[in-house]
């Protein structure tokens, strides 16, 4: 006899592994984006807040008053209105004339940048759009000195707001400016000014208020991304915690994990921990020889190639039991391992390592 699927759920610490969020370190960092600016904020919740939890955040950040919240695709946009998130939301994605009826459904803001698109998009009704100006990406838009050849199609109350992308906005190259400055010279030459610009990301919108006009995008730096040396340091977000599994003895000269890639030099004690690639620790973390974890109040290193579902660590001589909790990001007895530090390890940036923290995850917010 076959019995029917018995449906488990673990939540939260019971689970092998988990992010710990920390939602008030959210709003800190919103705080000290918009003191910085001085203007209105348009957070980005984009790829779920970066892997934060986007319905959680927004929530959060409801008391600030922001003007409204960015996302990439319609689908983080309806995840929203369906949330009861009822203030604009703008979809960065470029989009396709054919779906712009879904836009109108949710009560969705375009970005635009052709005259087909935003011909069709005034025909379709009285919802407002934003115009995207290529001033340097050069990755989707209208160029900036392409301009002229939407002039007609831009002169419509529709056209509320108009912003561009710096591409190195955390480096002091001048790079931004020269953005900056093709973006004015752009909007100069609209046929009538829109009531929005906004050009400032999270590094943008911390360096200087040049960059701040009417409203700023912050992204990584809400979720405890660094933008850099000479940058205020965000309150750190998320932690990243995991159960060991198993614990055994290793001699000299046994390998540990695939290809065997890490060989022990003498008998020591290896903690299985329970998250791997597929939850977001890359697989060359633990053969870079920099990785650790913080164990039972000390650092011990990631050793081996990490596998899907499972990571090591060498504990040596400390004494380890099955259950207890590893530190991979964040706080604990043993000190702090920075989310800056962490991406190093996998020579990734810090919005990699937290849009890659996979669903398997349970989020817990505090």
């Amino acid at each position: 006899m076959i019995r029917a699927p018995v449906s488990v759920s673990i939540h939260g610490r019971d689970s092998r592994a988990w992010v710990e969020v920390n939602l008030a370190a959210v709003i800190e960092n919103a705080r000290t984006v918009a003191r910085a600016a001085g203007t209105r904020l348009l957070p980005v919740v984009k790829a779920n807040a970066y892997g934060v939890g986007a319905v959680a955040v927004c929530k959060a950040l409801e008391a600030l008053d922001p003007w409204g919240y960015g996302v990439a695709t319609v689908q983080e946009g309806t995840e929203l209105r369906a949330a009861g998130i009822t203030r604009p939301v703008i979809v960065f994605m470029p989009v396709q004339p054919a779906l712009l009826y879904q836009f109108h459904e949710f009560g969705l803001t375009p970005v635009l940048g052709d005259a087909e698109s935003i011909t069709s998009w005034t025909a379709g009704g009285e919802r407002p759009f934003h115009l995207e100006i290529d001033t340097g990406m050069g990755r989707s838009g209208v160029r900036w000195d392409e301009i002229e050849a939407l002039r007609g199609a831009l002169d419509t109350p529709r056209l509320e707001g108009c912003y561009t992308q710096f591409h190195s906005a955390d480096r002091r190259d001048g790079s931004a400016d020269r953005q900056r400055e093709r973006f004015l010279e752009a909007v100069a030459r609209l046929p009538h000014r829109p009531a929005l610009l906004h050009v400032a990301n999270s590094a943008a919108a911390l360096r200087d208020r040049r960059f701040a006009f009417d409203m700023v995008r912050p992204g990584v730096f809400l979720y405890g991304g660094s933008p850099g040396e000479g940058f205020p340091e965000p309150r750190p977000v998320v932690s990243l915690r995991a159960r060991v599994l198993a614990v055994r003895r290793v001699e000299a000269g046994e390998s540990v994990s695939y290809n065997a890639l890490w060989t022990a030099k003498q008998p020591t004690t290896v903690a299985t921990l329970g998250i791997g690639y597929a939850d977001g620790v890359r697989r060359s973390v633990g053969v870079s020889g920099r990785a650790s974890a913080v164990l039972h109040g000390r650092r011990c290193p990631i050793i081996g190639a990490v596998t899907m579902d499972l990571t090591m660590v060498e504990t040596r001589g400390h004494a380890v039991t099955v259950g207890e909790v590893a530190t991979l990001i964040g706080e604990s007895d043993g000190g702090r391992i920075s989310l800056e530090e962490f991406a190093g390890w996998g020579d990734q940036l810090q919005r990699e390592v937290l849009t890659s923290l996979g669903p398997r995850l349970p989020r817990i917010y505090g």
